[in-house]
């Protein structure tokens, strides 16, 4: 059967949209074969930095035949409804639609449309200019003289070329006929812009690719990442060294080069006295280079087995000069980089030698943090004011923790993270050792910042768990304040991830925090921190007012002052209470997200959430949600779970009768008739304080336990005794003795949400 090949040749295509480039021209032409009828074999797509191509193998020669038949009015119905039928089935007279008989509607006319099939090079002539034309590139271009005009052709960089071929292995394949702006589709291409820039003639994939290949292009990005790594591996093995594995810029360099060749520059070794991520972070972010380190064989030991003054780059040529060149351009920038972090980082040591005390950190007070929500000042204060209560929970040293939220944000003044934000938090925790701080202080003025997504580690030192908390929790009563929540996939402030992290704290740690009180103190707080602010602003405004003769304006501050005092009224408390309300809701959203991707059924998440309870301590809903899981592995779980479903289910109806909580009043043991009724009595009578007692233990699994006793009554139950009896005293009894029933599961979860 016939395949495709279809590149698109153009001007340097950015790195960080190729993948997703290819992704795009394969959905798109392969959707549109696919609605037009044409299936197919497989299909691929690739990308380099000049070029995106796309084979498809397998396709039919033809379209398939159509055969459709379109249902039309009934037979006398008015001239209007027929003359519509005619014109959509395109029909010219009735005579050309059969007539069908329908037992109930009578008869009506059907016309049979009948459709051969074109030619899938038409179709495809049609398809591709519409996926050119149509390519939703994130940023676009014109160019040339037919930029001018409104509807010309927009491209990530100006496109200068397509092969657009189609044919079977046995026939030379055929040239799809279209052209997008002048620009007619071809069987020719051109090889590395610099080593082989002639044009090439190609025929069908593998012709192509081994072309290309000869022309110094290697086509497959996963296959450039594959030479780029092992060539860097082999080149650091034999100077006893190690590539510091960085796989987003493995595949950024990917991008970049055509015909990757690694080489191996060098710098100054007393470089190394800079940071070892600060020279990562200025050699990486600068000049895409890979860095390496000693290895970690005795050898290597003896060596120091530290960060080594060697990098590597990647080539997109075969230099004449074995890549000197390259390797002195690239030597002199990073030379110069690195000069510049030496003289940041000399400079911060200075200062901190100089400073002990952080005197400067009161330069917090003229950084806005955001506008609604204050300074960074403001923000340290109300992370130090709720890190101290937090230490209750936690069990922190309250002096350290303390000690750790006045600094953790010190670097953030620094030289080296003004030029190197991506080092913030690092810095801070090597400027606190150099200041001689508490280790666990100089760690927590890093890892106060984690986790920083799902896969990152969550720090474990009380000190450091106690500050990420507040600086998360923070975070989002700040947002969740001034009303900036997540709104469908747009979260520029990070809040979905703040609370993951929060969330993450806790459960890996074993933190128990009720987190509707714990949300209240850093709203009160924030509410006081921006009144004052506004207060002072105000008084400053008046008293310039004032002090130019401007009458009225000594009343007006005092007037202010009056109705803003920094003190919450009911209002507001109860304002505050809806936002953390409002919080935990969006708490208990990210919990589901993160248990569902743990493997844990979604539909047991809801059940814990919905028994009732506040549910505001994360660490118990993620233990019972665990609890629950096992229990309903288990056949007494299962067979509760029916039982439960079918009551639920009773009650359900008959509720809908008698009204909802018709029959939440207790069961009457003197109108039970049937002994099974009286044995599920008294085991619930048992039950529910037990589980209860279990319950606020926080023992789960022993609550369960307790709960799986109530299997044998509650199936001998359904087993004898009719609920809905025709004595409507004994009907209302056994209904509240099922609502007693789910009374008892809700302390643990709504069952009703629970499939199965």
């Amino acid at each position: 059967m016939p395949d495709l090949l279809f590149e698109l040749f153009s001007e340097e295509i950015p790195a960080r949209m190729q993948r997703q480039a290819a992704d795009d021209l394969k959905k798109l032409v392969t959707n549109a074969l696919v609605d037009r009828g044409l299936t197919y074999e497989g299909a691929k797509a690739f990308a380099t930095p000049r070029r995106l191509a796309l084979t498809i193998a397998g396709l039919p020669v033809r379209q398939p035949d159509t055969r459709e038949e379109k249902k039309g009015p009934r037979v006398g119905s008015p001239e209007g409804a027929v003359q519509g039928f005619l014109k959509s089935a395109g029909l010219t007279s009735l005579d050309q639609a059969k007539i069908e008989s329908d037992p109930k509607k009578g008869e009506f006319y059907v016309a049979v449309i009948e459709k051969k099939g074109g030619a899938t090079l038409d179709v495809l002539a049609e398809i591709l200019p519409a996926v050119i034309r149509s390519f939703p590139w994130p940023k676009s271009m014109r160019w040339g003289a037919a930029s001018a005009s409104p509807g010309s052709l927009r491209w990530v960089r100006p496109l200068r070329g397509i092969v657009a071929t189609f044919g079977s292995e046995t026939v030379e394949p055929e040239i799809v006929p279209f052209d997008v702006d002048g620009l007619k589709a071809g069987n020719i291409t051109w090889g590395h812009r610099f080593m082989a820039p002639a044009a090439i003639q190609v025929r069908r994939f593998d012709d192509y690719v081994s072309k290309l290949e000869a022309a110094k292009v290697v086509l497959d990005a996963d296959r450039r990442k594959e030479i780029i790594r092992a060539d860097a591996r082999n080149l650091a093995s034999a100077q006893l060294l190690e590539v510091i594995e960085d796989e987003g810029l493995l595949e950024e360099v990917a991008g970049l080069v055509e015909w990757p060749v690694v080489l191996m520059g060098g710098f100054e070794p007393e470089f190394l006295d800079v940071p070892a991520e600060v020279i990562r972070a200025t050699i990486r972010a600068n000049q895409k280079c890979f860095v390496l380190r000693k290895q970690d064989g005795a050898e290597a030991k003896a060596m120091g087995g530290e960060l080594a003054n060697k990098f590597l780059l990647t080539a997109n040529i075969e230099a004449k000069d074995g890549g000197a060149t390259i390797i002195g351009g690239n030597e002199r920038v990073i030379r110069a980089r690195l000069s510049d972090a030496k003289f940041f980082w000399d400079t911060d040591r200075k200062t901190y030698a100089e400073d002990r005390e952080f005197k400067r950190l009161e330069k917090f007070k003229t950084v806005t943090f955001h506008e609604k929500l204050g300074s960074q000042w403001d923000r340290i204060e109300r992370i130090r004011a709720l890190a101290k209560e937090l230490c209750k929970v936690t069990g922190a040293d309250e002096a350290l923790v303390d000690r750790a939220a006045r600094l953790c944000k010190a670097d953030l003044l620094t030289e080296v993270v003004g030029e190197f934000p991506e080092v913030q938090g690092l810095m801070g925790r090597k400027y606190a050792g150099l200041n001689g701080e508490h280790a666990s202080v100089a760690a927590a003025c890093e890892e106060h910042y984690k986790p920083v997504g799902p896969t990152d580690s969550v720090p474990t030192d009380k000190v450091s768990v106690t500050l990420a908390l507040a600086d998360k929790l923070d975070t989002l009563v700040g947002f969740w304040a001034i009303d900036e929540k997540p709104t469908g996939s747009k979260d520029p402030y990070a809040l979905r991830r703040a609370a993951l992290g929060v969330i993450r704290l806790l459960v890996e740690n074993g933190v128990r925090l009720s987190l509707v009180p714990s949300l209240m103190g850093p709203l009160s707080r924030l509410k006081t921190q921006l009144k004052i602010r506004f207060l002072m602003e105000s008084a400053r405004t008046l008293g310039n007012l004032a002090g130019a003769g401007i009458p009225g304006t000594e009343q007006s501050l005092e007037a202010i002052m009056e109705r803003d005092r920094p003190i919450a009224s009911r209002e507001e408390f109860e304002s505050f209470l809806q936002t953390s309300s409002d919080l935990l809701s969006f708490f208990h959203d990210r919990l589901k997200v993160m248990l569902r991707d743990s493997g844990a059924r979604h539909d047991l998440v809801d059940a814990v959430l919905a028994n009732g309870e506040v549910n505001d301590d994360l660490l118990l809903v993620v233990r019972r949600v665990e609890a629950l899981g096992k229990f309903l592995d288990t056949e007494d779980g299962k067979s509760l779970l029916a039982g439960f479903k079918r009551a639920a289910n009773i009650l359900r109806a008959e509720e809908k009768k008698d009204g909802e909580g018709a029959f939440e009043a207790a069961a009457d043991a003197a109108r039970f008739v049937e002994t099974e009724e009286r044995t599920l009595h008294g085991v619930l009578a048992a039950t529910t304080p037990a589980v209860a007692c279990a319950l606020s233990k926080q023992d789960f699994e022993g609550a369960m336990r307790i709960m799986a006793g109530l299997r044998a009554p509650v199936d001998a139950f359904f087993e004898a005794v009719m609920v809905n009896a025709d004595d409507p005293a004994i009907r209302v009894n056994r209904l509240a003795l099922l609502a007693s029933l789910r009374r008892v599961t809700r302390q643990v979860a709504d069952f009703s949400k629970i499939a199965g």
